[in-house]
């Protein structure tokens, strides 16, 4: 009879340390929304008029479509959505890319998280923000498969100089523009850009168009020489050995390279 009652008398202070704890967690206001936006980049080509071979023109821009209700109704803004209560940030952002473009695999990154008071009028909502590099002819297809107020495609400067984005996505973006032009000289994210065989100068103007202050005049000589940065790129060969060459844009047979899978391990300090 005794272990009876101390099993109910144990249930009771349980139920009262369980109704205390819920008392306790309602003190915290949880926000009213976490969305993850996203800054979708690509990179767009053009061909040249010229009497000689040269490379397209190459443009950095990102896609935002244009809000239909409030807040900031008419406003361009990125693309992204509310986290549901059954995914992570990760699979919101995973699924809003989805549903942007209906492709899945593009290379998508973490960015940063953004909580200034009152950077929602519609509450206290905190945004997790990401970047995808995704490919020109997925967001082509995409403007085609929507109406033209709805969904634009801006280069990067036009974006942030010229447009009133909505909420603090112009913030957003910068951060974005600034975390892939660091990559683009720190790491092969240029890849993600290039088809899987190119030439040293399709390389060298994708660097550019995404960083257009780097000039490195010894570029060739650099990449394919310099100890530190051996194995980030190798030559393409035919099945018989030989050198795999292209002349699309240059008088000249240049030779194909493609990245391979080795990450160089570089330091400030080396």
């Amino acid at each position: 009879m005794t272990d009876v009652v101390m099993v109910i008398v144990m249930s009771k202070e349980q139920e009262q340390e369980r109704a205390k704890g819920v008392m306790e967690v309602k003190k915290y206001r949880t926000p009213d929304g976490i969305p993850a936006d996203i800054v979708m980049f690509t990179l767009t080509r053009q061909e040249r008029k010229a009497s000689t071979k040269s490379l397209p023109r190459f443009d950095l821009k990102v896609m935002l479509i244009r809000r239909r209700s409030w807040p900031f109704a008419g406003a361009w803004a990125l693309p992204g959505g509310f986290c549901q209560e059954d995914e992570s940030l990760y699979e919101t952002a995973r699924r809003e890319l989805k549903e942007e473009t209906g492709v899945d695999g593009h290379h998508l990154e973490y960015l940063g998280v953004y909580s200034k008071p009152g950077r929602d009028p519609r509450g206290w909502i905190i945004s997790h923000a990401f970047f995808a590099l995704v490919e020109e002819w997925v967001i082509e297809k995409r403007q085609a498969a929507d109406d033209a107020q709805e969904v634009g495609l801006f280069p990067v400067r036009e974006a942030l100089d010229e447009l009133q984005l909505a909420f603090d996505h112009r913030e957003i973006l910068q951060d974005a523009y600034l975390r892939i032009q660091q990559q683009m000289l720190h790491t092969t994210i240029a890849k993600q850009f290039l088809p899987p065989h190119f030439t040293l100068g399709e390389l060298y103007q994708v660097i550019q168009t995404v960083v257009p202050d780097f000039a490195e005049l010894n570029f060739i000589r650099k990449i394919t020489s310099t100890r530190s940065r051996q194995g980030i790129l190798e030559e393409v060969h035919d099945e018989n050995g030989k050198p795999m060459l292209s002349n699309q844009y240059s008088q000249r047979p240049a030779q194909l390279y493609r990245f391979t899978d080795f990450t160089p391990q570089l330091s400030i300090y080396t």
